[in-house]
């Protein structure tokens, strides 16, 4: 079981078709535990899941120098992608904003470099746009960074249609990270497109819907207390009611094939085309294994016509995050 890899956008970026998300494991998602999260990290580069995503605001910081700590003596074997952009308030780290000034894209890189202990890193995505300053003036600071030798490869994350493409006329746009999964495909009309018209490689988080898709999650209860999963739309009230229903489908239909709910939803996410690259996250060696052999599935047009019928676009109940604005914004 040793996953495959193929390039990343049309700009010479080489990864593992499915990635490894480290954000849950430093919070977000209940307690997490180093030693597990460091094992689940190694046994991803064994697998052949050299792709590993991390971002200075997880944490803040601590995610970064996790994953820093854990691929220390094996660089060579890892695709490192890590984000700027997203500045947490000090006194109140729930409040957030979005900084996407050049001086900030130039301090955000060298604070990165120095918790992951590397040189360079090798994807360097602006995690959220800022409206306040023009796409062009952003993309602009990372290019330099790319001719200083700093970063490789430049990305995008939740940015809309008309931002993708005047930050691809500043400089080439290998990845745009997304949500993407069975119950969040809203970026299918325009981004999805324009990347495809760019050469951009999409890289889908979330790809197992924070989770849930998996099956494992029966009740709000069985979310720790500092679970942001909570607070989100689409985990509460008569929206946990209703996608449950969705997801009970998905897993009937993930039993007639030998497989887990998650497999089956993972599966669905690489199946749609040889540029899209999903990053599940776990912190456990059991998930990451279980989430690598559904790399090897492939569905026929009848079971993605029947994953369709079962989850077509909008069919989730609630938004993605409490506040939409937060996501696909276009910029000045």
């Amino acid at each position: 079981m040793t996953v495959a890899t193929r390039n990343l956008g049309g700009q010479g970026l080489t990864a593992s078709v499915q990635g490894l998300g480290c954000m849950g494991m430093s919070e977000f998602y209940g307690v997490g535990d180093r030693d597990e999260s460091v094992a689940t990290i190694h046994r991803a580069l064994d697998l052949g899941v050299n792709f590993l995503d991390t971002a200075d605001i997880y944490g803040p910081h601590t995610n970064e120098e996790l994953v820093g700590s854990a691929i220390k003596g094996r660089r060579d074997e890892v695709v490192l992608a890590t984000k700027f952009g997203i500045v947490r308030d000090p006194d109140d780290p729930s409040r957030r904003g979005v900084n996407g000034r050049p001086e900030y894209v130039r301090s955000s890189i060298d604070g990165s470099l120095q918790r992951l202990g590397l040189d360079h890193v090798d994807l360097y995505y602006q995690h959220r746009v800022d409206t306040t300053v023009p796409i062009e003036e952003t993309v602009g600071a990372m290019a330099e960074l790319v001719q200083v030798g700093k970063v490789r490869f430049l990305g995008l994350s939740e940015a809309g249609p008309e931002t993708i493409r005047r930050a691809h006329a500043v400089h080439p746009i290998s990845a745009l990270q997304s949500e993407w999964s069975l119950w969040s495909r809203d970026l299918e009309d325009g981004v999805v497109p324009v990347a495809r018209e760019l050469g951009i490689g999409i890289v889908a988080y979330s790809p197992l819907g924070r989770g849930f898709l998996t099956g494992q999650i029966k009740s709000p209860n069985d979310f720790d207390d500092d679970d942001f999963r909570q607070h989100q739309p689409r985990f509460q009230g008569e929206n946990f009611a209703k996608n449950l229903e969705l997801v009970e489908a998905v897993r009937a239909l993930a039993d007639e094939k030998g497989l887990t709910a998650g497999q089956l939803a993972l599966a669905w996410v690489h199946a749609q085309g040889d540029d899209v690259f999903p990053i599940p996250g776990t912190k456990r060696r059991t998930y990451l294994e279980e989430n690598v052999a559904a790399a090897d599935v492939e569905l026929g047009e009848a079971d993605l016509q029947r994953l369709d019928e079962i989850l077509p676009p909008g069919a989730a109940a609630g938004d993605r995050y409490p506040d939409m604005r937060w996501v696909r914004v276009e910029s000045r």
